[in-house]
């Protein structure tokens, strides 16, 4: 006789899910503090730089999400300048590269120096080791140093003289492009360009706003930005890490995580409407990690708007930056003049809203 009742299957346990969204609310008092801190990044960009709004909200809204951002456009039109203000609106630490094509990994990451007086190595740590970097002109270095720089995006970390030395926190790349110079640049590899979160584009001033930036400059004196003229009113870094992780706490619905995938996918020729012909157009669509980039923006853009949660018009606002560097585009279409961002709106366009 046995003592034991037979077996009953038991229900596999239930696997936690990471898309949960967090247990902790955010309170009237984070957004508030969420607004005055981004309130205090725009009015540094006001004294710096005329117009170029969507440069600026994309710039921060890239530092909100913890995100890199890539910036091209036409000599000119403050790309460095945009960079550097958004570098020292925070008390961090910033580095500026000016890349070139015998610029070599060990110039960027760092390198290990015989000392004499001590019979050892030392480690010299080179300028990406900084809470902001802006790479200039980075399609003027070369595939090597490139590598480097994708390997320090992704990683966190350099290795140098085989040691793993990690990268100041928080850590942000701001790297400039020039579109129309051909001689003497490396066109960035498909790999390190889906590492940048968004890639703004920068146009032309208006007629108004080019003569309020020459009146500007008229009453600064100089053409050049001193940031030790400019006022203190910076954030702190851990004013930045709240920032960040206050973000990743806004509300994301199932729905809008299937829209932000619904636009991913369309882009791949699939989605819940597929685009006819799209096939003869793109050679290569937006992967994963676009869907989490504008997962992740949305939550800043929420944040920054006073939100604890994520509407449609969040995901849809930034698109363009999020899919014009992913989408790779076929040697018709570039013939026939199309864009990435025609694409984008074509996406954008026949994906049903939430």
């Amino acid at each position: 006789m046995s003592f034991f009742s037979p077996s009953q299957p038991t229900a596999p346990p239930p696997v936690p899910s990471t898309l949960q969204s967090p247990t902790v609310p955010i309170s009237r008092n984070d957004a508030e503090r969420a607004g005055r801190l981004v309130d205090s990044i725009r009015s540094r960009f006001a004294q710096t730089l005329v117009g170029q709004t969507n440069l600026r909200e994309s710039l921060i809204t890239t530092l909100v999400a913890g995100g890199h951002i890539l910036i091209e456009s036409v000599p000119g039109l403050a790309k460095t300048t945009a960079a550097q203000t958004l570098a020292t609106s925070v008390s961090g630490s910033f580095k500026r590269v000016q890349c070139t094509p015998d610029l070599m990994p060990s110039d960027l990451v760092g390198t290990q120096v015989f000392d004499f007086s001590t019979q050892r190595f030392t480690t010299q740590i080179g300028p990406i080791h900084a809470n902001f970097v802006l790479l200039d002109e980075i399609n003027r270095a070369n595939a090597k140093t490139q590598s480097a720089m994708l390997e320090a995006m992704a990683e966190g970390a350099t290795p140098i003289g085989g040691q793993r030395i990690e990268l100041p926190k928080p850590f942000m790349v701001i790297a400039t492009q020039n579109p129309i110079e051909e001689e003497g640049t490396f066109n960035l590899p498909e790999a390190q360009m889906d590492r940048f979160m968004m890639k703004a584009i920068m146009t032309y001033p208006s007629a108004d706003e080019e003569q309020r930036m020459l009146g500007l400059l008229i009453n600064r004196g100089s053409d050049a930005i001193d940031p030790t003229k400019l006022p203190r009113d910076v954030i702190s870094i851990q004013d930045v890490d709240w920032l960040r992780e206050t973000a990743r706490r806004v509300h994301v619905s199932d729905a809008i995580m299937q829209y932000a995938v619904a636009l991913s996918e369309t882009s791949r020729g699939g989605g819940p409407k597929p685009i006819q012909g799209l096939s003869s157009l793109v050679r290569l669509g937006a992967s994963p990690r676009a869907s989490i980039a504008l997962v992740r923006i949305a939550q800043a853009s929420a944040l920054m708007a006073g939100r604890d949660y994520v509407i449609p018009e969040d995901v849809r606002g930034f698109a363009h930056e999020v899919f014009r560097h992913r989408i790779l585009l076929t040697f018709e279409a570039l013939a026939d003049g199309v864009t990435s961002d025609q694409i984008v709106d074509q996406i954008v366009q026949v994906v049903p809203v939430p």
